[in-house]
């Protein structure tokens, strides 16, 4: 028998994040995400997205052992705003019984019905900045630490439940290595005197800041147009600057700026953490600090996390300031391969960013629709 049990307390809230612990015990690709730092995510009084969003979060027991967990989330902005009449799910984790996934969904459909919302999709998160999507091709590499992961059956119980693919994403990889820069040496000094531009790079987080709620506000409205955006307001780009921003290298942050000092396109570039994440197993202390700190400053693979480009500078090659600067601050730290964190598939403008960079598709993840 499948007991459903409402998280809202301490004890649950901290078994609802280290179910996925034991679940993925044995698989090496599952990279653990930091224990306080997910039940952060999940606390209505430290993330602000719970301003515009409601949550629900479910355990599955079974003879008192858990077998399963769920979000059922609704974003109040997608809801009013832009009229998508939406029920999401995420931080879904589950043995392979599809009894237990049916039960756990039921809890989604519930909160959508009571609400009239009229479709259910997920795996996906509060807002933009959150993970997204069920693997479905490329179960034999390592995870990002910034995507979920699971195993391959997850796909086929949500299709055995009815539910059909909504929205597709693809994670690339490329080889710096093979990456021919004076081509783009070259366009970046034509751009930048055509169009009186500068790109700016960073040696101390310091000097980040003073920009940080502009580029925010540029990534609003780079992202717009893309079906499934919704924008992070004041709060949480105050959130999101404490959370990330003093973790990423500053020279792996790249801004340009026009003849008047507005910021017209950004690039942001993460060490891959993800064998760092490995080791720690969840926890800073004692020795999870001292792995991340050593794959901070020593990696060979770095993850592409954002690249946002105002609109009206879109198709002007003005990445190729930001991949002139990059290529140099690579160069620096021996990195060797390049990833590219989920991007929608139907997102044509940033596919035709990396074309010139032969890169290849080694992991698919989509996120899944059904009616209620």
């Amino acid at each position: 028998m499948i007991t459903l049990i409402e998280v809202n307390s301490k004890v649950l809230f901290r078994e609802f994040v280290t179910f996925p612990f034991r679940l993925y015990k044995n698989d090496p690709n599952w990279v653990p995400p930091l224990i306080e730092d997910e039940l952060a995510t999940l606390d209505a009084t430290k993330n602000p997205a719970f301003d515009q969003a409601e949550a629900l979060f479910y355990l599955a027991q079974r003879e008192g052992k858990t077998v399963g967990r769920i979000a059922a989330i609704i974003n109040w902005e997608e809801v009013n705003n832009q009229k998508k009449r939406k029920v999401r799910f995420g931080w879904w984790d589950v043995i392979d019984d599809l009894s237990v996934t049916e039960a756990l969904l039921e809890k989604v459909y519930a909160l959508g019905k009571k609400h009239d919302l009229t479709y259910v999709e997920g795996p996906i998160g509060f807002s933009n900045l959150d993970k997204v999507g069920v693997v479905t091709e490329g179960f034999d590499r390592l995870a990002s630490m910034i995507t979920w992961y699971n195993y391959p059956y997850y796909k086929t119980h949500l299709e055995q439940l009815g539910f059909v693919k909504e929205k597709e994403y693809l994670e690339n990889v490329f080889s710096f290595k093979n990456v021919e820069i004076e081509p783009y040496r070259k366009a970046s000094t034509l751009i930048q005197k055509r169009y009186q531009l500068v790109c700016k790079n960073f040696k101390k987080t310091a000097e980040i800041m003073p920009y940080v709620d502009e580029m925010f506000d540029l990534f609003n409205k780079s992202y717009a147009s893309l079906s499934s955006f919704v924008a992070i307001n004041a709060k949480q780009k105050e959130y999101f600057k404490k959370k990330y921003i003093g973790l990423i290298k500053p020279e792996y942050i790249k801004f340009v700026f026009d003849s008047a000092g507005k910021l017209i396109a950004f690039g942001i570039v993460m060490p891959n953490l993800s064998a760092a994440m490995k080791k720690a197993n969840g926890k800073l202390f004692p020795f999870g600090f001292y792995h991340l700190l050593k794959a901070q400053k020593k990696h060979d693979e770095v993850l592409f996390y954002l690249i946002g480009v105002d609109p009206e500078y879109q198709n002007k090659g003005v990445t190729a300031l930001i991949f002139e600067a990059y290529y140099d601050s690579f160069q620096k730290n021996g990195v060797q391969t390049c990833v590219r964190t989920p991007e929608l598939e139907d997102n044509t403008a940033i596919h035709n960013i990396w074309k010139n960079f032969n890169p290849t598709v080694f992991r698919r993840r989509r996120t899944y629709k059904k009616d209620l």
